[in-house]
């Protein structure tokens, strides 16, 4: 059985929300946020492939707008939720939605491709249940990001030595990795380093964002 984990009891009874279903607003919302963040910027365009619930339900549950909101940066709650759509067209962010057919390996999920100029990137997330999301692959890299617990999101330059860098400063800051995912467009291009630590290090960020070549860095707890 899988273990889900919660951080209060807010997670268990469910987070406020705009719209009428925790996985498929709540959670979306969440999972495009989360994706936002990943790419760590506004992309110019967004396809969304949604698979099994999503892909039946998408409209109607409010999960569309959801989605986008959450590209844009908003949190469940938002009241800007419902002009979502609008919010993305003036801001220049083209989506499409693609409902597919395919089974997948969870009802509530959904593919993305996001793209800014020549940079590329796909992730597929997951809506668990009460507002809970996993990201399960990212570029095609299989990954298992819950954001159960503590972790750190590096968009940096792929050049020698940055990944040296980030490890030595944890290890100097007494930090413990329990997972660590790198994955890039192309050699000396972006990339991204996903960190899942064993405690809280609020101010972690500051010091990452010092070294060179990185771009920014989003903590998570």
């Amino acid at each position: 059985m899988e273990h889900l984990k919660y951080r209060s009891v807010f997670d268990i009874i469910g987070p406020v929300m705009v719209g009428p279903s925790s996985s498929h607003t709540a959670g979306a919302a969440r999972i495009g946020k989360i994706v936002r963040t990943i790419f760590g910027e506004q992309p110019d365009s967004v396809d969304i492939f949604l698979f099994e619930s999503f892909a039946k339900t998408y409209r109607g549950h409010g999960t569309d707008i959801a989605l986008v909101g959450g590209l844009l940066g908003m949190e469940p709650d938002d009241e800007r939720l419902s002009d979502s759509l609008k919010v993305a067209h003036e801001n220049g962010m083209e989506v499409l939605f693609v409902p597919k057919k395919d089974k997948a390996e969870h009802p509530n999920l959904v593919k993305m491709l996001l793209k800014k100029g020549k940079r590329q990137m796909t992730v597929t997330g997951i809506s668990i249940g009460g507002g809970n999301i996993q990201i399960s692959e990212l570029d095609g890299f299989k990954i298992s990001l819950t954001m159960g617990t503590p972790t750190i999101i590096t968009v940096h330059q792929d050049v020698p030595g940055i990944i040296a860098q980030v490890t030595k400063l944890l290890s100097d800051m007494n930090v413990n990795i329990g997972t660590m995912t790198v994955t890039r467009e192309s050699k000396g291009e972006k990339a991204i380093m996903i960190i899942e630590i064993d405690e809280r290090h609020p101010d972690i960020c500051q010091k990452l964002r010092q070294l060179s070549h990185i771009d920014s860095v989003t903590y998570f707890d």
